[in-house]
């Protein structure tokens, strides 16, 4: 008899085909929908690149135009769901409100009528498109309540990292600021079967609807082994303090096997292809700002790390300290990941459902062989 053969984690296991993303080893790149997502930053917007991971290719201007109209009427948060939302008490972690919020979204859809509604192509893009524009005003409120403050009336003359700026802090704020916010959500958006994506795929297999699929995707990018690591990056910045205390204290995590967050990638053997970009992106916002210290610490920390174990940055090392440079909460990190990424999920979740199979593993039993009862239970 054959031994099974197992994989914990899937590791190595190819399970479906996907033409939205994957890592080019040739040229150590990211590539969305073949485009290397460098690029896409460079010359692309927000409102590009999803329309690209939901279409397969970059829209026309009229295409452009035509959806971002209707990505910016979509963007008015319904009150059910900012009732909802006031209903959580403010020690709630932002990644349950937006969690919360999300499942209400999909609890309000009156299209959700029938099975045949739940896996409609069109119905399904324009569920997709709707919880992409309306992340903005929950991950903004998520924070803007923690603070003591109302909720910010979306802007239609907005791009969507400007609206979301807006709603966030009130104003829109200088435009190297929306760059840089802009190229984040553009990085974040897609990155193959990870394990969020894999949970949104699987749900989808199920036939049961996008919203559902996005609220266990956010479920699995709770955890944090998946997403997370650009907050600890922030903790550990603020646990270091300065940049001349870095090797030492890295020496001591390292002794202490301590897990160093914002390190490393799974995929990635050469590098993260992401982090460039968005070092360059933190570089301007350290720069608009004055903060020299902070690129100061990044790069005393970097070099420990690649001294000590040769281990480079994943892309959220440089996001974490730019997403607070920008004046988000820590705690906000990972649903700003949300809204990057549910552009990702969604088109994982429509190819999905474009050729479905349920995906449904097979697992190895290891517990008793076959026992009865004993007659005196």
């Amino acid at each position: 008899m054959t031994e099974t053969e197992i994989r914990k984690g899937l590791a190595g296991v190819v399970v479906d085909e996907t033409a939205v993303s994957k890592v080019n080893p040739e040229t150590n790149s990211l590539l969305y929908r073949g485009y290397p997502v460098q690029q896409l930053a460079e010359r692309c917007t927000a409102e590009e690149v999803a329309y690209l991971l939901w279409h397969g290719e970059l829209p026309t201007p009229q295409q452009l135009a035509e959806f971002e109209t209707l990505e910016r009427s979509m963007r008015h948060l319904d009150p059910t769901v900012k009732h909802a939302i006031d209903a959580l008490p403010l020690t709630a972690h932002p990644m349950d409100v937006v969690r919360t919020a999300v499942s209400v979204l999909g609890a309000l859809d009156h299209t959700l009528t029938t099975d045949a509604t739940w896996i409609d192509a069109d119905l399904t893009l324009e569920r997709s498109i709707r919880v992409w524009a309306q992340l903005p005003a929950i991950v903004a409120y998520a924070q803007r309540r923690l603070r003591d403050q109302e909720l910010v009336e979306p802007r239609d003359d907005l791009g969507y990292s400007a609206n979301f700026l807006h709603m966030t802090f009130g104003e829109v704020p200088e435009l190297v600021v929306v760059n840089a916010f802009d190229v984040s959500m553009i990085l974040y958006a897609e990155h193959s079967f990870n394990a969020s994506t894999f949970t949104a795929r699987v749900i989808a297999s199920t036939l049961s609807d996008v919203y559902s699929a996005v609220t266990g995707a956010i479920g699995a990018l709770k955890g944090p082994l998946h997403g997370g690591a650009n907050e600890a990056v922030m903790h550990t910045f603020r646990e270091v303090g300065a940049a001349d205390a870095a090797a030492a204290w890295l020496e001591q995590a390292l002794a202490a096997k301590r897990k160093i967050m914002g390190f490393g990638h799974r995929v990635y053997k050469n590098g993260d292809s992401r982090v460039p970009t968005m070092k360059a992106a933190l570089d301007t916002l350290v720069a608009h700002y004055e903060r020299p210290e902070v690129l100061d610490l990044y790069d005393a920390l970097e070099k420990a790390m690649d001294d000590a174990k040769n281990i480079k940055p994943n892309l959220d090392y440089p996001s974490g300290p730019a997403y607070d440079l920008i004046g988000f909460d820590t705690e906000l990190f990972t649903p700003l990941f949300i809204a990057a990424r549910v552009t990702g999920w969604t088109a994982h979740v429509r190819e999905q459902l474009a050729a479905n199979a349920l995906i449904r593993p097979l697992s190895l039993y290891t517990g008793p062989e076959e026992r009865s009862v004993p007659s005196t239970v």
